[in-house]
């Protein structure tokens, strides 16, 4: 054999083994326990679906996925550390919709955003629900009209929590306020965890969340839910007017999904997307998940991006008319 070809069989050799070996190491994906960041305190949202969804992808995976809530700047903070994270399908991100409004919040705030909604790639949306507005149960409204009456006859002695600036408990409260020409006092907490034991304690009067995260305590009696931000009628609060119904023309949808680092392999996005699939219909999951007040409204990867993109389309018009806040 000439020496030419005996180089050319070496290297055809050497890239069969290279590709063996990169096919090898994604078919053994995950080797290691997955993080899942939830960007908030626990109590929330995000880390009440959070939770058993890891526990169904993790006996899918036949790997751990550990929960690690990394709070602060309104979900910022994980959200960004996710999509810095290497791409290699060992850090996602459970996030809620804040995380198409919190890039253009800080443009209007004249910051560098910290991350962009491009840096992170959909694997699959869990759930989405309108927000609920609540007040403690000893408060004096019993109504939706008679907690407005009051907004309207006393500006700013309404306090109202959120998880934060531009948050998902954030937005909904603003476009409120706009459409009823109120004013009322926000109070961001760094989760909606903390911003719930705040309603509860006293410390604000009202907020708007997600129904996972407050149907425990409105059961209990512990709340009251006035409104909602939906269509139509609620499941789980069929008694509970939306805000369209009551003459109020605004509506708001707090959705989780999952993300990975933008550039992460296709095959470990595929086996994220198979075990986010089969966490949403694992009958122990949708129970749990029953038991907290939602349901999986499940989108595949390639539904949720085109989801995303619209969702961020028509938040950027409503950060933009919300302006600066304190």
């Amino acid at each position: 054999m000439q020496r030419r070809d005996f180089h050319r069989l070496l290297g055809a050799s050497a890239l069969g083994l290279s590709s063996v070996g990169t096919a090898f190491a994604q078919d053994a994906y995950p080797s290691k326990p997955i993080t899942l960041v939830v960007p908030f305190p626990p109590g929330g949202v995000a880390d009440t679906v959070g939770r058993p969804v890891a526990e169904a992808m993790a006996r899918h995976l036949n790997q751990s996925v550990v929960v690690a809530n990394r709070a602060g700047a309104g979900g910022g903070i994980g959200m960004a550390a996710v999509a810095k994270s290497p791409a290699d399908g060992y850090t996602v991100l459970m996030a809620l919709s804040s995380l198409v409004v919190l890039p253009e919040a800080d443009r209007i705030l004249n910051r560098p955003p910290q991350f962009e909604v491009n840096q992170l790639a959909p694997i699959a949306r869990m759930t989405a629900d309108p927000n609920v507005l609540v007040v403690r149960a000893d408060s004096p409204w019993k109504t939706y009209a008679e907690f407005i009456a009051y907004a309207k006859a006393n500006p700013g002695r309404i306090t109202f929590g959120s998880s934060g600036n531009y948050g998902t408990m954030h937005v909904p409260m603003e476009q409120l306020k706009g459409a009823t020409g109120t004013f009322m006092l926000h109070v961001p907490y760094t989760g909606a965890g903390p911003a719930i034991v705040g309603l509860l304690g006293g410390q604000v009067d009202a907020l708007a969340s997600g129904p996972a995260s407050i149907v425990g305590h409105i059961k209990s009696g512990r709340m009251r839910a006035l409104a909602h931000w939906g269509e139509g009628r609620l499941a789980l609060l069929p008694d509970v007017p939306s805000f369209k119904v009551l003459g109020v023309n605004i509506s708001y949808s707090q959705w989780a999904g999952l993300f990975a680092p933008a550039g992460t392999p296709q095959p470990v996005i595929d086996k994220l997307r198979e075990a986010a699939r089969a966490a949403a219909r694992d009958e122990r999951t949708i129970q749990i998940m029953t038991t907290a007040g939602t349901q999986f409204q499940y989108q595949d990867a390639a539904e949720f991006d085109a989801f995303v993109k619209a969702d961020a389309a028509a938040m950027k018009a409503v950060v933009q008319r919300i302006g600066r806040v304190n």
